[in-house]
């Protein structure tokens, strides 16, 4: 059974994510329930959850406030909230779980696998740390930094660093401004919709390039791009228009 706690200052809220729980995660046992931050942070110092639902809009502090708080962090965080109006870009990049009310089961029961099977693998992550820094940098989503899983565990890296992504079957390679490359087990087409609006751009079906990098085109039937550290990639035709509006207005050209 997976330890957990409820924070929610709506006792309707309590009620029906205990009952999907009840219903569809049923390895998720329920041992607190609080309705502040403060009365939050007591519970987890005292119960050790592994788990916790943490509502966002809370009276008197948030919970991002209460997790800035704690010494440290060592369970997995799944937030719940009615409000459509936090960056949802930040959650993303940080790779932590964001539910929307009212809770569809089965992205419940998606978010409690996933967190799950970081709780087993003893592979609780540093991203909430991530996502407090990409919150406070919402408006400049190349300040943020991604979190991205590999061999060893997970890598928050700044977007900023990223030179290239190159596909490697299932498997994505990331190249960095310095530093060795990267493995980790998600899909180019993954990584080329998360960070299509920060400056990233298919050029090559093996190929997604940070437009920050590219430091010089060179004409072809595709073209070649140079990148920052004398890299040279490979164009394709069928990317070479779509690259080139990209680069016009990312630099305005």
């Amino acid at each position: 059974m997976i330890t957990s706690i409820i924070v929610d200052d709506e006792p309707r809220g309590i009620g029906m994510l205990k009952n999907l729980l009840q219903e569809y995660c049923p390895g998720v046992k329920v041992i607190a329930e609080c309705s502040t931050a403060d009365e939050a942070i007591e519970k987890i110092e005292l119960l050790s959850p592994q788990l916790c639902f943490l509502d966002i809009s809370l009276p008197g502090k948030n919970s991002f406030e209460l997790l800035e708080e704690l010494q440290t962090i060592p369970f997995e965080i799944i937030f719940v909230t009615a409000h459509n109006d936090y960056a949802l870009q930040a959650f993303q990049y940080s790779a932590v779980d964001y539910l929307m009310k009212p809770i569809d089961e089965d992205l419940l029961i998606e978010s409690v696998k996933r967190a799950s099977i970081r709780i087993h693998s003893k592979e609780i992550t540093n991203n909430v740390s991530a996502l407090l820094h990409n919150l406070q940098t919402a408006n400049s989503p190349r300040e943020m930094k991604i979190c991205i899983s590999s061999s060893k565990g997970f890598q928050l890296i700044e977007i900023k660093d990223i030179l290239y992504c190159e596909a490697s079957s299932n498997y994505t390679n990331f190249y960095f401004a310095t530093g060795p490359a990267v493995i980790t087990s998600k899909t180019i087409l993954e990584y080329e919709l998360l960070l299509e609006d920060s400056g990233f751009t298919r050029i090559h079906k093996s190929y997604l390039v940070n437009l920050l990098h590219v430091k010089e085109y060179l004409r072809g039937e595709g073209g070649t791009v140079v990148l920052s550290n004398k890299k040279e990639l490979e164009v394709s035709r069928r990317k070479k228009d779509e690259f080139l509006k990209k680069m016009r207005h990312y630099y305005k050209m």
